[in-house]
């Protein structure tokens, strides 16, 4: 699987005027705005040593590049720079690395930003960089803002329910605020009604939402959700990229205990964010599935092939504003399973009552899905697409929103090219 942001690059560390220099170049015949770069700390310090106390910074043409320094093994050592370039067709590019001070790192415009909130007793909520959900074998209770983990662009907002649900969401935007910390704080607004940053457009139910996640064995579809341990971790936060993990523990699987592990990626710009799913205890011909809820759909859903992807979709005025919606999945052709769609059954209402509060069952209806093959231990990678059709013209049609998906799939699959200087 190729690493986002390399789609188009392979970079190279050059001397211009005794400077570090680091080149780029989009070999595809296309604009590539917003695009990430991710560098190695092994791969800076290789051309710049840094001294303790100092960071990295990027520039070209004597002006800053937007950059963002993560520690992502929590050791208190940097270990990634995240950088944002806008590309042109074809276009090659060298930037020159300096040194700074870490207490003088620029401050860059936050175009993401991740939050779980959890309540309080004075009825405010704190921000949490780790926490454990309430088990599910305890009385349903909803302790954290907006009932869950937001993460967010400057493009949409996503949550996923913090608790035995564990169903995704979406808050689509009208503008490139960030929404996430505002979530049920006074003066806010109730987010189910239209507001000038946006709403939550979609009904989840008892499906899987926008992209909830399952493991198909046989012919049945397992949520993952009601596991005896459902844990948060913030990895990264930051301007251009926020990072987080849900791991889960004592998942019964028809009385097979599993594990697993969500890491969430999220970028600017991008109508979009990256899953990696990795699984430990799944048995062979068992896929891992990701889910786009049916709830109001009217539309048959859609299936093509892009690059290097199977994708997924549905697209229909299907919004909780009566207005267009596109959702969609993409993964790596090699790794596509099944796709398939559940029924419509309320099972609540069949008496199968998972929160009688939220009239949820944990047997997944009103969904379309599809499958990647799943390795114990090996992570599966794959996209989740939202577009509003009040957020953009182009969003109004399927058309628009297929276009938009082959591009980025094409970015996503771009190979690395080395350019020797």
């Amino acid at each position: 699987m190729k690493q986002l942001g390399f789609l188009l690059l392979l970079f190279v560390f050059g001397a211009c005027n005794n400077a570090p220099t680091i080149a780029f170049k989009n070999s595809l015949n296309m604009e590539r705005p917003d695009e990430a770069i991710v560098l190695t700390r092994d791969e800076i310090n290789s051309k710049i040593p840094l001294k303790e106390g100092q960071l990295p910074v990027f520039k070209m043409g004597g002006k800053l590049i937007p950059s963002q320094i993560d520690d992502l093994d929590g050791d208190g050592k940097w270990d990634e720079a995240v950088l944002i370039f806008d590309f042109h067709a074809n276009e090659y590019i060298e930037a020159k690395i300096e040194a700074v001070a870490a207490s003088q790192y620029p401050v860059f415009k936050q175009r993401t930003n991740l939050r779980l909130g959890i309540k309080q007793e004075d009825g405010k909520f704190k921000e949490v960089d780790h926490y454990r959900a309430i088990p599910y074998t305890e009385p349903f209770k909803v302790i954290a803002q907006g009932e869950g983990v937001t993460w967010e662009n400057d493009k949409i907002a996503f949550r996923v329910y913090f608790d035995c649900r564990n169903a995704k969401d979406l808050f689509a935007k009208r503008k490139p605020e960030m929404i996430a910390d505002k979530v049920h704080t006074p003066g806010f607004g109730s987010y189910h009604k239209l507001a000038d940053w946006g709403m939550d457009v979609l009904h989840c139910g008892s499906s899987l939402g926008a992209g909830g996640i399952a493991l198909l064995q046989n012919d049945s579809l397992i949520r993952l959700g009601s596991t005896k341990v459902y844990e948060y971790q913030k990895i990264a936060e930051g301007p251009l990229r926020s990072v987080f993990e849900l791991r889960y523990s004592g998942w019964d699987v028809n009385g097979k205990d599993m594990q697993a592990v969500e890491r969430i990626s999220i970028y600017p710009g991008k109508y979009w964010f990256q899953s990696d799913v990795t699984v430990k205890g799944c048995s062979p011909g068992e896929q891992i599935v990701t889910g786009i809820a049916t709830c109001t759909l009217k539309k048959q859903p859609f299936t093509f092939k892009a690059a290097d992807f199977q994708c997924v979709g549905t697209h229909d005025v299907q919004s909780l504003n009566n207005d267009e919606l596109g959702m969609a999945v993409i993964v790596p052709k090699s790794e596509a399973g099944e796709t398939g769609r559940t029924s419509d059954i309320n099972y609540f209402k069949k008496g199968f009552v998972t929160v009688k509060e939220k009239g949820f069952s944990n047997i997944i209806s009103e969904t379309y899905y599809i499958g990647q093959k799943c390795k114990s231990g090996v992570p599966a990678r794959h996209y989740f697409f939202s577009v509003w059709g009040l957020d953009k013209d182009q969003w109004k049609t399927e058309e628009g929103f297929k276009k938009y998906i082959s591009e980025e799939a094409r970015k996503l699959s771009a190979p690395i090219k080395k350019i020797v200087l």
